[in-house]
């Protein structure tokens, strides 16, 4: 798993009614974009440094394009 800025983080709950937790990378520790991240939880504004699981799944920030294209996106 890579990540880089913007992406958003999110944790697949094992269990039914359980909250999926969601955040955005806001920093990486290594330039590859390895593990661990820097996560700001949207539930509650903290950031912590997260060390992702088999549960977790990052959804890729698409830039904008040169050619009129969308502001910003998300891409799974």
């Amino acid at each position: 798993m890579h990540a880089a800025l913007g992406d958003q983080i999110v944790v697949d709950g094992t269990l039914p009614g359980v909250v999926r937790p969601d955040g955005e990378v806001v920093g990486l520790h290594h330039p590859d974009g390895s593990p661990p991240f820097d996560v700001r939880w949207s539930d509650d504004g903290r950031t912590t440094v997260f060390c992702p699981g088999p549960d977790a799944h990052l959804v890729h920030f698409v830039h904008p394009d040169r050619n009129g294209g969308r502001s910003h996106a998300w891409k799974r």
